[in-house]
C-alpha cells in the first residue's frame, strides 16, 4: 500500500492524489485516490488513531482507524484492530439488508497485514451521546431501545461490547449507532481489566471472572443515566435518584447491580423497554446456509460408527514388518536397532569419537552421556553417513507423525510452530512434558527454524526430502505422559505428490502412526478474498483436491471400509480467512483445558461444512477415508507475509490442536474412554 498523505499534511492543490489499496467487505481488492485530514487518538488509553478522509473515485466520505508503524509493532495493538475489523465485518455480513444494520458502523474496507494497518468506515451517523445536551423523553426512550437492541444483536452472536461509553454511542436525532467495537470480547472468556469507571462494570474493570453479556448492560445503563441526568453515576452501585426520572425508574434499577448475575440480560432489558421490538427481533433470526453440510457431516459420522471395526484395532497404524526392538531410521527410512557397540559422542571440534560405555561405571553419568550420544546407522550402505540420537532408540517404538500436502500449503511453518509450542510448554495443561531427543540437534532446529520464523522471516520451501524424495525428517522429541511413560515422537514433512511406487515408500507409509493433512485455502476455496493471494502466488483453485492427499491415500492398504491410522485435517493459513465464518470464531477460541471424546466434534463439523460448501468432496477425501479423523482451523503466522517477512512477527493460533487430537487417540494425552474410541468417527466406549 502506498501511504496516503503524511499525518496532518494537506495535499497541495493540483498535486496527484496518493492511492489507497485495500480489501472491501466482499473480499475484492480496491484501489482509489484518497486524501485524509489530521489524525487524533480515538481514546487516549488505546493505540488506534482516527482521521476523516475522502475516497476520490466515488467522492465517498470515510473515517480511517489505523495504527502507526510504531504502534503496529506491538501484537496487542494489532489484535485490537483485528478484533474491531472482525466484529464490524461480521455484523455487516449478518445484518446486511436488515433494518438493524444502521445500528453499527459500515465497513468500506481494510488492510491489516501491512506496516501501518487500517480499517475504513463510512462516515459516522450522528453525534456522541456525551455531547447531546437536550433530549425529549420520547427520544430518550428510542435511544434506550436502540442501545438495548444493539446489545441483543451482539449477544446473539456471543459478543460483548466492553467499550460502551458516551463517546461510543452516537445519536442522529432518530436512532443510535454503536461504535467502540475494538473492545468486543467473546462471552465466556476470562475477563481482563478493561474500561474506566463508571461506564465499565466493576468486575470488568477488575478483570475478574468470565465475560458476560450483562457487563454491557451495566455500561448501557450508565450511558443512559448520564444522558438523562447530565452527570455520571456511581462507579459501583445504582444511583440514588433513579426514581426522579421516569425513563429510568421502571427499567434500570437492576442494571446497576454490583455483580453481573444480578443484572438483566440484554434480551430481558429489551423486553422491558420495547417488548414489540423484542418479539420482532426473535422472529427475524436468519437461516443457516451451512445446515445441509452439517447434516452431511452427521451422516458421515453415523456411517463410520455403524461400519464394522477390524478384528484387531491398530491404533498405532498397520504392521510394517519390522522386527521387535527395531525402529524406523528417520533419515534413510530403514529399520535400525540399538547397538551399544556403534555409539559416538562429539568432541570440542564437533567431530565424532567412539563411545565406550564399559569404562563408565556411574549409572547417573552413564545416562547423561547416553542422552547426548548418537549411533551410526548402517542399515543402508548406499545412503550417506548419518547418526541417530540414542534416546530415539531406547524408549520404545517412536510415534511417527507425517505432515502431508503440497509444498505451497505452509506445512513447514505449521510444523515449526507446532514443535515450538510444545517446547514452550503447550502440552503441560494435558499432563504431558517434553525433552529434546538430542540437545544439539534441537538447538540447531530452534536456531535455524523457530527463531527466524518468530522474528518474522518467511522460511524457505523444504527440498531434498529423503532418499526416495518423499519424506523429510524434521525433529523428534521425548514426550512424558501423566503416568510417567516416555515415548519418542518423530515429525516428518511428507511430499506426497512426489511419492513413487517403491517398496521403501510403502514401508514408510505403513509405519506412520498419525497423519496430518494440511489444506491450502487458496487451492481449495474459491472465495474472493483469496483471489489476490492466488494471483500473487500464481495458483488456481483445484476442484480435484490436493494431489498429495490422493497419492498417500492410494498407497495405504485397507482391510475394511476405513483406514485405522489416526488422522487430522488442518485448514492451514487460516489467517487469510480470519473474518470468514466459521474461521473467525475458531481462530479466537482458547485451547481446551481438558480433552474428551467430543472435544473437537463441533470444530470438525464446522470445517467439514466449510470445505463441503465451497471446496467440494475431493478435499474431504482424508476424512472419508479414515475411521478417526478430526478437522481443525489453524494459522502458523497470524497474518500475511509482505516482501519475505511478516510485518509484526508471527503469532501462531491453534497450531497444537491437531496434535492434541492425535496424541489423545494414541493415549499419550488422557481422555475419557479408551484411546481407540477418541476422535471424530467413533463412539465413546
Amino acid at each position: 500500500m502506498v501511504s496516503p498523505t503524511p499525518l496532518g499534511r494537506p495535499v497541495s492543490p493540483g498535486a496527484p492524489r496518493p492511492h489507497l489499496v485495500f480489501t472491501d467487505p466482499a473480499g475484492r481488492r480496491r484501489t482509489t485516490p484518497a486524501r485524509f485530514g489530521r489524525a487524533s487518538r480515538r481514546d487516549p488509553a488505546l493505540p488506534q488513531q482516527i482521521r476523516n478522509g475522502l475516497l476520490d473515485d466515488q467522492g465517498q466520505q470515510c473515517v480511517q482507524v489505523f495504527l502507526s508503524a510504531a504502534d503496529a509493532a506491538h501484537p496487542a495493538a494489532r489484535a485490537l484492530l483485528d478484533t474491531e475489523a472482525g466484529t464490524a465485518l461480521h455484523l455487516g455480513r449478518t445484518l446486511e439488508n436488515t433494518p438493524y444494520a444502521p445500528l453499527f458502523p459500515t465497513v468500506i474496507g481494510y488492510e491489516l497485514d501491512t506496516t501501518e494497518p487500517f480499517l475504513l468506515y463510512a462516515a459516522p451517523r450522528g453525534t456522541a451521546a456525551g455531547r447531546t445536551h437536550v433530549m425529549s423523553a420520547s427520544d430518550q426512550r428510542v435511544f434506550a431501545r436502540d442501545l438495548a437492541l444493539a446489545l441483543c444483536l451482539l449477544d446473539a452472536r456471543g459478543l460483548v461490547p466492553r467499550g460502551i461509553s458516551p463517546a461510543t454511542v452516537l445519536w442522529d436525532g432518530t436512532s443510535v449507532q454503536l461504535w467502540g467495537l475494538e473492545g468486543v470480547a467473546r462471552a465466556g472468556r476470562l475477563r481482563t481489566p478493561w474500561g474506566r469507571a463508571p461506564f465499565a462494570s466493576p468486575e470488568q474493570r477488575r478483570g475478574e471472572g468470565l465475560v458476560d453479556s450483562r457487563d454491557a448492560v451495566w455500561s448501557a445503563a450508565q450511558v443512559l443515566y448520564q444522558l438523562v441526568t447530565g452527570h455520571p453515576g456511581p462507579a459501583d452501585r445504582a444511583p440514588a435518584d433513579l426514581d426522579r426520572h421516569r425513563v429510568l425508574a421502571g427499567t434500570l434499577p437492576r442494571a446497576f447491580a454490583p455483580a453481573a448475575a444480578g443484572r438483566p440480560t440484554p434480551g430481558s432489558l429489551l423486553e422491558l423497554l420495547a417488548p414489540e421490538e423484542a418479539r420482532r427481533l426473535r422472529s427475524a433470526a436468519p437461516g443457516d446456509g451451512t445446515r445441509p453440510h452439517q447434516e452431511a457431516f452427521a451422516r458421515a459420522l453415523e456411517a463410520k460408527r455403524r461400519a464394522p471395526a477390524p478384528a484387531e484395532d491398530t491404533a498405532g497404524g498397520a504392521s510394517d514388518g519390522r522386527a521387535p526392538g527395531e525402529v524406523l531410521c528417520p533419515y534413510c527410512l530403514e529399520g535400525i536397532q540399538f547397538d551399544p557397540g556403534k555409539l559416538y559422542v562429539t568432541d570440542d571440534q564437533m567431530l565424532y569419537r567412539s563411545l565406550d560405555l564399559s569404562r563408565i561405571g556411574n549409572p547417573v553419568r552413564r545416562d547423561d552421556i547416553m542422552r547426548g550420544a548418537v549411533q551410526q546407522c548402517t542399515a543402508d550402505p548406499d545412503f550417506p553417513e548419518h547418526h541417530i540420537p540414542v534416546p530415539y532408540l531406547t524408549h520404545g517404538r517412536p510415534l511417527t507423525v507425517a505432515m502431508i500436502g503440497q509444498s505451497s500449503t505452509g506445512k513447514s511453518h505449521l510444523l515449526t510452530q507446532m514443535i515450538a509450542e510444545i517446547t514452550d510448554g503447550g502440552l503441560e495443561r494435558y499432563g504431558v512434558g517434553w525433552q529434546s531427543v538430542n540437545p544439539e540437534q534441537h538447538s540447531r532446529f530452534v536456531r535455524e527454524q523457530v527463531q527466524p520464523l518468530r522474528s518474522g522471516k518467511v522460511l524457505d520451501h523444504t527440498s531434498g526430502l529423503g532418499r526416495d524424495g518423499f519424506a523429510r525428517f524434521v525433529e523428534s522429541l521425548l514426550l512424558t505422559d501423566a503416568r510417567g511413560r516416555v515415548r519418542p515422537v518423530a515429525f516428518f514433512d511428507l511430499g506426497g505428490e512426489d511419492l513413487v511406487r517403491t517398496d521403501g515408500a510403502l514401508r514408510f507409509l505403513l509405519g506412520i502412526d498419525a497423519l496430518v493433512f494440511v489444506v491450502d485455502p487458496a487451492l481449495a476455496l474459491p472465495l474472493p478474498q483469496l483471489d489476490e493471494v492466488r494471483e500473487r502466488w500464481g495458483t488456481e483453485v483445484d476442484r480435484d483436491g490436493d494431489a498429495a492427499f490422493g497419492t498417500v491415500l492410494d498407497r495405504l492398504p485397507r482391510t475394511g471400509p476405513y483406514l485405522e491410522t489416526p488422522a487430522a485435517m488442518v485448514l492451514g493459513k487460516s489467517d487469510l480467512l480470519r473474518f470468514q465464518p466459521p474461521v473467525d470464531r475458531w481462530l479466537g477460541e482458547e485451547p481446551p483445558a481438558a480433552v474428551g471424546p467430543d472435544q473437537f466434534l463441533e470444530e470438525s463439523g464446522d470445517v467439514y461444512a466449510l470445505l463441503r460448501q465451497h471446496a467440494g468432496a475431493a478435499w474431504l477425501r482424508p476424512f472419508d477415508a479414515f475411521r478417526r479423523c478430526t478437522l481443525h482451523i489453524a494459522s502458523a503466522t497470524g497474518g500475511r507475509e509482505s516482501q519475505g517477512r511478516y510485518p509484526a512477527g508471527t503469532g501462531p493460533r491453534r497450531v497444537l490442536e491437531p496434535l492434541v487430537s492425535l496424541l489423545a487417540m494414541h493415549g499419550i494425552i488422557e481422555a475419557p474412554g479408551s484411546a481407540a474410541s477418541f476422535g471424530v468417527g467413533r463412539e465413546a466406549q
